[in-house]
């Protein structure tokens, strides 16, 4: 009996397979037919089925490289070295290494700090002292920290990160922009200091034809955490082209806030069209200025010294008191949701060479103490930000630094609204997963961790705190393995 019933399973198995194989079979001569007869992918027609692994691996290795094939400082735009310190510094983590450093100090372009034979004692440490931002305008503003939030959008952004970072920011003392996007009151939540940014669409501000509507100005001046404005002329991704927000990710709420239709793609024009030239920047800076009462600045890119010298001349031969309250100078290296390749890649100065350049000729012409510079560009490391003070910043910002602190994995989903972690994207299925009761004290924490490390820095370099650091405190490596001052490179 035990005999006759093991046969009926084998025989019940064994007809199975034979109907399992037969439906692959099926699967495969009807694939085989499709792609045979298709016209459009070369591989899949001369290479029926097997053709179709060629996608699959191709798909599959964005996500494997970073986990098994890439070393340590290899990927880009962010190396795993680069995201495993954000890591560490967000989950309050140690910041100590292990067996010496894996980066290799030879290749050109890598600043090394000179350490002072004699550096200042733990009791002679001082903490660095908030910084005036627009001393002339109605309402300074007093800036506690030297790092700071740069500008992401409600809509190229999540609700739920908005408000982990709102409360991120409130609890580490540091400013948060609010990108081109308009003020939402995910902005307001965490009760942090917020620098509001208009972009060429004047999202959040403007009128029924796109152009600057005072009132709406002085609405969103009225909120006391609105400290200061940015007009942004270009962004270090995409320099010459408006912000992208496509229609995927343009609800009703975000189209509210913006002053948009809904269902349409977000596109900003490359320019602000009452901007002409350099005195109708400095005319629009000083109408924004009145209307708001707030400090005014402008976020940029470089593309030649020549129209920095003209705008910094233009300044002079105006008087001090028409230049912009501060410039944020982003770099070519500068990130975004969405930007065709070709600018993302090749157009805009690094803010490598941008920095030191701009902020020596602005030294020269005797603006130091009347405008501020806001470094941004791919600066999310200790070293990155330490860098930038020593090269003539007043103040650093990072966005993607804190994109890092909410969970991002780089999975360069930004544009498609699939962001996995939740961060990019208005899937409520996506967006479960990042819960700002708990990633509000990871952002926190990274802002306050950098903080420390560059402070370290500083007092190792012999200075008590980080704004006394000059070029001749980091040396940078050249081709042939030597290193010069940045002095040397970039006089100030």
């Amino acid at each position: 009996m035990f005999s006759s019933f093991s046969m009926s399973v084998f025989e019940g198995l064994a007809v199975a397979l034979i109907i399992a194989l037969g439906l692959l079979l099926l699967v495969i001569v009807v694939l085989g037919i499709i792609d045979r007869t298709q016209t459009q992918d070369a591989i899949r027609r001369n290479y029926p089925v097997v053709g179709r692994f060629r996608s699959l691996l191709s798909a599959l290795g964005e996500f494997f490289r970073q986990y098994f094939f890439a070393m340590d400082r290899e990927e880009l735009p962010f190396n795993r070295a680069q995201r495993e310190w954000v890591k560490h510094a967000a989950d309050k983590g140690s910041s100590t290494v292990a067996f010496g450093s894996t980066r290799n100090l030879n290749v050109p372009g890598t600043p090394i700090f000179v350490n002072a034979a004699f550096p200042p004692l733990d009791n002679q440490f001082a903490s660095t002292d908030p910084m005036v931002i627009g001393a002339g305008s109605r309402e300074p503003f007093t800036a506690k920290s030297i790092f700071n939030l740069s500008g992401m959008s409600y809509g190229a952004i999540s609700k739920p990160a908005v408000q982990a970072l709102s409360r991120g920011c409130a609890s580490a003392g540091i400013w948060m922009n609010t990108g081109e996007g308009g003020l939402s009151p995910y902005h307001l939540q965490g009760n942090c200091d917020i620098v509001f940014q208009i972009g060429t669409a004047k999202f959040g501000v403007r009128d029924d034809d796109g152009n600057l509507d005072d009132a709406k100005l002085r609405k969103v001046a009225a909120h006391d955490q609105v400290k200061m404005i940015e007009i942004k002329l270009a962004q270090g991704a995409k320099p010459g082209k408006g912000g992208i927000l496509p229609a995927a990710k343009i609800s009703a709420e975000i189209a509210e806030i913006r002053g948009i239709p809904e269902g349409r793609d977000g596109i900003s024009p490359n320019r602000h069209a009452e901007v002409n030239d350099w005195n109708d920047l400095l005319d629009f800076i000083a109408h924004v200025r009145d209307v708001s009462g707030l400090p005014t600045g402008i976020k940029t890119v470089m593309g030649s010294e020549s129209a920095f010298a003209e705008f910094f001349d233009t300044i002079v031969e105006r008087g001090i008191e028409s230049a912009p309250d501060f410039i944020t100078l982003d770099g070519g290296e500068g990130g975004t949701g969405a930007a065709p390749m070709p600018l993302i890649d090749l157009v805009g100065v690094s803010i490598r060479e941008a920095l030191p350049r701009v902020s020596a000729m602005r030294n020269e012409c005797g603006l130091r103490d009347r405008i501020r510079i806001v470094a941004s560009g791919k600066l999310v490391n200790p070293g990155d930000i330490a860098w930038a003070l020593c090269a003539g910043a007043d103040f650093v910002t990072s966005a993607r630094g804190f994109m890092f602190s909410l969970g991002c994995i780089q999975a360069l989903k930004c544009n498609k609204n699939t962001c996995p972690t939740g961060i990019t994207t208005h899937d409520p299925r996506f967006q479960k997963g990042l819960v700002p009761d708990e990633k509000w004290e990871k952002v926190a924490a990274y802002a306050k961790g950098i903080i420390k490390e560059v402070e370290t820095i500083a007092h190792s370099v012999g200075v008590p705190e980080p704004r006394k650091m000059r070029r001749d405190h980091v040396r940078i490596v050249q081709p042939d393995t030597t290193s010069i001052p940045l002095s040397t490179l970039y006089p100030s």
